[in-house]
């Protein structure tokens, strides 16, 4: 059963210390109800309507904060952070010198805790906190899998050109980066905005460093995303950059401009369409195949038969998004069946969990994937 609590306040009575005493009731009504809407009468009284249950309890858990810059970083700008938590759990959060004060119903304040615990470990291990992080802690203790925040802990992949260290951020992510390390051939399949080949060529760039290999391979199918370019101005190479660009762009970053470039001319970093990698064998060598959703069988069997000693393989591909002409078939999707169960090589499926692009993505893989379901 539902209680329902009206409190009338006319519009002289915002003058009057009586609108105190109504506010004051307001306030510890709001505090224990689960819903509340104002409405705007054409008489001119505003109705606060409390939907209240009755079995409905407040409870509050509190947090100690040793060191008043956790709690700056915690907060965020503006308590942009604090403010994502409270929204999604529905509880109140404040701070008073060193306590951190959540109340709420019995589970969300529960959760709303588990969180910011896992926050501040972020915290003091040195790392910003961004919406995306916080975002995925609240989606790990929705599902009860809080316990899985501490494998994010340990050391980066790789350190970038500007100094940036690249640490996995979700745990599908770590567990990519660990069946790289483990096995000689990885397939990592999973929507856009995963980190599949920034993550693969962090690794290859960590390999290359530490002379494990002498060469970076990376190369991906020239299949245009559905539409016709037609005529590219230019010699073959200048024909071809345009589809690896992504690659580009993630080299330069791990790099930069001038450190990449010096190594093309001396050859241990080749970036090349999948077309040029027929009757080569690849010894000492890190090969990631981009995009991959985009061969066919006969391309992607010419690829994985390319592998010498010494070597890694990294394939990535979204199977949801393949360029293909209607009718062909995706080699992506035949080598997951096909190479099943091999020794050596792992195969890595992300979901939209593992987005670490804009919020809206994750929320945009889900729309196309709920349709696809109702359309099938």
């Amino acid at each position: 059963m539902q209680e329902k609590t009206a409190i009338n306040i006319t519009k002289q009575s915002f003058d009057k210390e009586v609108f105190s005493s109504n506010l004051t009731k307001i306030k510890i009504l709001v505090k224990k109800a689960i819903f509340y809407e104002f409405l705007s009468l054409n008489c001119g009284i505003i109705v606060l309507i409390i939907m209240e249950k009755q079995e409905f309890c407040l409870t509050e858990q509190v947090i100690s904060i040793d060191r008043m810059e956790s709690a700056v970083a915690l907060f965020g700008s503006f308590d942009e952070n604090i403010k994502l938590i409270e929204k999604e759990f529905g509880v109140h959060i404040t701070c008073r010198d060193s306590e951190l004060k959540i109340e709420g119903d019995a589970e969300n304040t529960s959760k709303a805790y588990k969180v910011i615990e896992s926050l501040l470990q972020f915290i003091n291990r040195g790392e910003a906190l961004s919406e995306q992080n916080i975002r995925y802690c609240i989606s790990l203790v929705n599902d009860g899998s809080e316990d899985k925040i501490e494998q994010l802990a340990g050391d980066c992949i790789c350190i970038t050109s500007k100094g940036k260290p690249i640490k996995p951020k979700t745990i599908g992510q770590k567990r990519y980066c660990n069946m790289i390390a483990k096995n000689t051939v990885t397939i990592g399949v999973g929507p856009a905005g995963t980190g599949k080949t920034y993550l693969a060529v962090a690794m290859a760039v960590t390999a290359f460093r530490s002379k494990q290999i002498n060469r970076i391979i990376l190369t991906r199918p020239a299949v245009e995303a559905g539409e016709k370019l037609g005529f590219l101005p230019g010699d073959l190479q200048s024909k071809v950059d345009p589809y690896l660009r992504p690659l580009y762009d993630a080299l330069f970053d791990m790099l930069g401009a001038e450190t990449y470039h010096k190594y093309v001319e001396r050859g241990n970093i080749e970036v090349a369409p999948l077309a040029y990698m027929r009757g080569r064998t690849l010894d000492d060598s890190f090969i990631i195949l981009d995009e991959a959703q985009n061969t066919t069988g006969e391309q992607m069997k010419m690829f994985l038969t390319r592998l010498g000693f010494n070597s890694k393989m990294v394939i990535t591909g979204d199977i949801t998004q393949i360029d293909l002409p209607h009718g062909a078939r995706s080699g992506l999707k035949d080598c997951i069946k096909i190479l099943r169960g091999i020794e050596g090589i792992g195969n890595c499926t992300f979901d939209e969990k593992d987005v670490v692009r804009h919020r809206l993505v994750q929320d945009i893989i889900k729309a196309y994937a709920k349709y696809e379901n109702i359309k099938n």
